[in-house]
């Protein structure tokens, strides 16, 4: 699998170029263009996480019930993908390490990397995101969007961020949910900062540089009233 990302960071596309056999599993609707010779499949996935139960964990985890399968038939293919909003691509190589994805996250991987459910428990709720996020093993090619701009850090200690702008973090970090560091608890409910997440540990944290939920309060105060 060879992948190639095109344009800046604020409208990504993923070029993956495919040998014969070879497979990729994406999420629904994020195809933009591909080969004539690529075999096409919509699934609930097999194997761990997969049937029924493992679309609907993919529900409770902010992502499509069903997924894509493409495969390169008899000969290399290519196909080009890309994320539903506005933003940025990050391939991560995974290594038998476990990822926590943020809810929304997850675009694509090759076959062997599992996708499954994590439980972050009711911190998430606390910090208004969704309360099971997703959590990928196993070894292969994983591709991560954002809204906005993607950049990692290496925490060794403690990191604090924005509860909407977190993309994922490796399962070596820990984190807990809180207030901005010297703001009361009045000014972390009225003045619009609300929770932050602090990291503890040593690993990767991948941030996007806008949030979801904030860019939604925004457009809705600008639409009309019904």
């Amino acid at each position: 699998m060879e992948i190639e990302l095109l344009h800046d960071t604020s409208s990504r596309i993923a070029k993956i170029t495919l040998d014969p056999n070879e497979t990729l599993l994406a999420e629904a609707g994020c195809m933009i263009a591909m080969s004539e010779n690529m075999g096409v499949e919509t699934t609930l996935r097999r194997g761990r996480g997969g049937g029924i139960m493992g679309g609907l964990k993919r529900l409770l985890g902010g992502e499509s019930l069903f997924l894509s399968v493409f495969q390169a038939v008899r000969s290399p293919a290519e196909i080009y993908i890309a994320p539903k909003l506005i933003g940025d691509i990050l391939i991560y190589e995974m290594t038998g390490k476990e990822l926590i994805i943020q809810a929304g996250s997850y675009l694509a991987c090759s076959e062997t990397v599992e996708i499954d459910l994590g439980w972050q428990g009711f911190k998430s709720i606390l910090a208004s995101e969704s309360l099971f996020w997703l959590s990928a093993t196993g070894r292969g090619t994983l591709l991560l969007s954002s809204f906005g701009a993607i950049y990692d850090v290496d925490v060794e200690g403690e990191y604090i961020v924005d509860s909407g702008n977190i993309v994922a973090f490796e399962n070596t970090l820990n984190f807990t949910i809180g207030k901005p560091p010297g703001s009361s608890w009045i000014s972390t409910f009225l003045g619009g900062e609300g929770f932050v997440c602090r990291f503890k540990g040593r690993g990767k944290l991948f941030c996007q540089s806008h949030s979801r939920h904030r860019f939604g309060l925004e457009i809705g105060r600008q639409l009309p009233p019904r």
